[in-house]
């Protein structure tokens, strides 16, 4: 019979919210262990596109601010002052324009980035190609975001996790929780390879917290929505920045939809195309965009990368020469009301969480998770953490 394993903290979920919260957990000279039920960056976190989406701190940060502007900064002291290879560039970002309503739209964007004291500029397609070469002339013109970054999400998020064991954090793969029984004002939490004791669970599981929740009797409003990728072979330097289009973000200022929103398709209907790609260190080009809502389903669908690629297609036309060379896809936490979870779960004694990041995770989950750890650790909440507190959305469930 092995021994149970004592920790004053527990974190449930290897990917980049968990990862950073138990890294700076560590920093904080907490006693802290990471279950992983795979290998680190096995999901979501580490088949994404790695953008950092920024537009910088502005005069006054909102929670989507200083999730972006601050994980870019955590992302460079992982590289720099830690030494950690995780790829990271500052890219800048372009996203294209195609039609006159996009234009407008992305106009007014604009005005409201720079009223903020924030970083983006609307250029013509003449000025954008100046900075993109590759991208089509037919195109109205770009926003430009010169604070955006990029970085290989698998090699940052198992980075995060490196530096948090040589901070004297446990880190166990291959763990998954099969139970959770409350003891006293801690917990028992029951894996395949053992029990681990904890005196406060962290929960960051990603796209499985609901799963987690329900082991505690909790309704987490979590669901996984599946998002798929596609690259090329390895080609010439040949995209520069982080790229996107506008069609998505102006369908979605005009309707949301449901629970949970900003879906590519409802109730098996695309809605809009959405779509983000780079080139990578190696010199693979790699595109995404889909948003599903279709259970646990990781398979790509062919129709929708076709669509995507056609997508990228009509913003890079070179990439219509470049063959696909392999698809995938990871499922990611959407939360119902579109707002991240963050914070301490009232309902269980020395329960939090961290998740809800939706389609942003790798570019914001560094910071969110550093939010997390500065909670647990002084027990005061930053006050920008207002719209993320679990308080009224993480539940008990209904008995019988």
């Amino acid at each position: 019979m092995t021994s149970p394993i004592d920790s004053e903290i527990v974190v449930i979920g290897g990917g980049i919210a968990g990862a950073s919260t138990a890294y700076h957990l560590a920093a904080h000279g907490r006693q802290v262990t990471l279950l992983e039920r795979g290998e680190i960056a096995s999901e979501a976190s580490g088949v994404n596109m790695g953008g950092i989406d920024s537009y910088g701190f502005g005069e006054a940060p909102d929670l989507q601010a200083w999730l972006t502007a601050g994980s870019v900064e955590i992302f460079k002291d992982l590289q720099i002052e830690h030494g950690e290879n995780i790829e990271l560039r500052g890219s800048g970002g372009v996203q294209a324009i195609h039609t006159p309503e996009q234009w407008e739209y992305e106009r007014e964007r604009v005005a409201l980035y720079q009223k903020k004291g924030q970083v983006a500029e609307l250029l013509s397609i003449r000025d954008a190609r100046g900075l993109e070469p590759e991208l089509s002339p037919k195109l109205l013109g770009a926003l430009y975001a010169p604070l955006r970054w990029n970085a290989d999400p698998r090699k940052a998020t198992v980075a995060f996790a490196r530096v948090a064991a040589r901070r004297g954090a446990r880190v166990l793969t291959n763990r998954a929780v099969t139970t959770i029984t409350p003891k006293g004002s801690g917990y028992t939490i029951g894996t395949a390879a053992g029990d681990v004791v904890a005196g406060s669970i962290v929960i960051a599981a990603g796209a499985w917290c609901a799963p987690i929740g329900r082991m505690l009797g909790l309704e987490i409003p979590i669901v996984p929505i599946r998002g798929q990728m596609w690259r090329t072979a390895a080609t010439t330097p040949s995209v520069f920045h982080t790229i996107s289009a506008a069609e998505s973000p102006l369908a979605w200022s005009k309707d949301r939809g449901g629970q949970p929103p900003d879906l590519t398709h409802r109730d098996g209907t695309r809605v809009t195309r959405h779509l983000y790609g780079r080139q990578r260190r190696n010199g693979e080009i790699i595109f995404g965009g889909d948003r599903e809502m279709l259970g646990e389903t990781k398979t790509p669908n062919p129709v929708g990368v076709d669509t995507n690629r056609g997508h990228a297609i009509e913003v890079l036309p070179f990439l219509a020469n470049l063959p696909i060379a392999e698809t995938w896809a990871g499922l990611m936490p959407f939360p119902l009301d579109g707002k991240p979870i963050c914070g301490r779960i009232e309902e269980r004694d020395n329960l939090w969480i961290v998740t809800g990041l939706a389609s942003s995770g790798f570019g914001r989950g560094p910071m969110l998770g550093k939010f997390l750890a500065d909670h647990l650790h002084t027990g005061k909440p930053a006050p920008v953490l207002a719209d993320a507190d679990p308080a009224g959305r993480v539940v008990r469930r209904p008995e019988g």
